[in-house]
């Protein structure tokens, strides 16, 4: 464990909670920061004349979250999910802009 993260054996239920918010949050900001990449994606997409679904670079996500789910310990199917999710929502996003 790195000096920075508190050790949870040592905190207390309120810590962990502040702890477990503060992770949310994080996570949150990086979902809105892929989904601003991700609209800038579809706009370089409309300016191409590009289709909205790239099948291929959509299953390279899928890949590169299962391995990422491996790599730390996640449960893969619930990784995968959430990104097919969030896969989801940026191509119907993308539809309805164009």
């Amino acid at each position: 464990m790195s000096t920075n993260t508190p050790d949870p054996e040592e905190m207390s239920l309120d810590e962990l909670r502040a702890e477990i918010e503060g992770i949310d949050r994080e996570i949150v900001e990086l979902i809105a920061r892929r989904t601003y990449v991700a609209d800038t994606v579809a706009q370089v997409k409309e300016e191409r004349d590009l289709p909205t679904t790239d099948e291929g670079q959509e299953q390279q996500v899928m890949e590169r979250a299962g391995e990422n789910a491996e790599r730390f310990d996640v449960d893969a199917n619930l990784v995968k999910a959430i990104f097919r999710l969030l896969i989801e929502l940026n191509k119907v996003e993308q539809r309805s802009n164009r």
